[in-house]
């Protein structure tokens, strides 16, 4: 018999009310503004999206939803403002490494499209939106192992959108452009990590289910 609670949906971070993630949400502000670039399937899996729970903890964050961003005015609006620099957070070639000293702006507001999609939808998102092509490319390396334990990453050092944003935070700090308070950062992975533990714990009862 499923409960009524299990069927209500939490309209803030879009889990069902019986798995509400939002009490281990800290949102906090930063100076860099971040633009989360949602893939349809993505805004789908109402259960397991980190992308949603980065917008959550940071106040100065949107999400836009869309496969190719080409002609979206929001977009458009914040990549041809004069006193915005704008990046994409994308590995390739000739990115900008955040590991490194790298010069972003310090006149202008600094704005950073995140792609929540899979490996292969981003680069579908990137192909088909040439005015995100265009920018400039922000990357970073990292030795960490994803702690999305229920879901497969399809390369050993792949994380979700939320460790990968964390990462991007911390390298920001590092560089001077943001100053997190350190138990920000600290807690920034809370709801992430505590859905996991709430998903594993639904397996593990499932699997005594059938036993």
């Amino acid at each position: 018999m499923t409960h009524y609670a299990d069927r209500e949906k939490c309209y803030k971070c879009y889990r069902p009310m019986s798995s509400c993630m939002c009490r281990y949400i800290t949102s906090f502000d930063t100076r860099t503004k971040f633009i989360i670039l949602m893939h349809p399937k993505e805004f789908q899996k109402t259960k397991n999206n980190t992308g949603r729970f980065t917008h959550l903890s940071l106040k100065n964050s949107e999400i836009i939803i869309g496969k190719s961003f080409t002609d979206n005015r929001r977009v458009n609006e914040l990549i041809n403002d004069k006193n915005i620099a704008s990046y994409v957070l994308y590995p390739s070639e000739n990115s900008l490494s955040l590991n490194k000293r790298v010069s972003l702006h310090v006149k202008k507001k600094n704005v950073i499209f995140i792609i929540d999609a899979t490996w292969s939808c981003a680069k579908t998102i990137l192909r088909d939106s040439p005015n995100l092509e265009a920018l400039q490319k922000l990357s970073f390396t990292h030795t960490k192992t994803s702690q999305y334990q229920i879901k497969r990453q399809p390369q050993e050092h792949c994380l979700s959108t939320i460790e990968s944003t964390l990462c991007v935070l911390e390298l920001l700090c590092i560089n001077s452009y943001e100053e997190i308070p350190k138990r920000n950062l600290e807690n920034f992975l809370n709801p992430f990590c505590e859905m996991i533990t709430y998903q594993k714990a639904c397996v593990h009862s499932q699997r005594r289910k059938i036993r």
